[in-house]
């Protein structure tokens, strides 16, 4: 198994009891960013995922695609958890880096906070729609 094919079966079969894999499969100084967050080694990441069992309802991602360019890796993925009453479905791409040792060395998530989260909360979501909408090209 390539280290991008151990890293998005990590992904997709993560649990609280698999967290301790990330030592394993990540060199201890690991990057990992989102627009949510930009920490760096071992054991923030780990809180951080301790955290996302503990704030969301049945989290879990599908890697839907992946592939090896030559300095990284490329991850499509789909992920879906339950807020409370509501679902939440975030669509996104992740960039990863190996160290020689096929360690990550760097996970870096692409995706629209804006439209597939913040959009999505009552007041903030008219507030982005407003602005969206005047700076958009206006359809032809």
């Amino acid at each position: 198994m390539t280290a991008l094919a151990a890293w998005a079966e990590f992904w997709q079969t993560l649990t609280p009891a698999s967290i301790p894999r990330v030592r394993e499969l990540c060199a201890p100084d690991v990057r990992f960013a989102d627009p949510f967050n930009d920490l760096v080694g071992v054991d923030p990441l780990q809180a951080m995922l301790r955290h996302m069992f503990t704030t969301l309802e049945q989290p879990g991602f599908v890697v839907e695609d992946q592939a090896m360019g030559h300095d990284a890796g490329y991850l499509r993925w789909r992920f879906s958890a339950r807020l409370g009453r509501h679902p939440l479905v975030i669509v996104g791409m992740s960039e990863i880096r190996f160290a020689p040792d096929g360690k990550v060395t760097l996970h870096r998530d692409h995706w629209d906070a804006g439209a597939q989260v913040y959009g999505r909360v009552p007041l903030l979501g008219a507030a982005i729609g407003m602005v969206r909408r005047r700076i958009s090209l206006p359809a032809s």
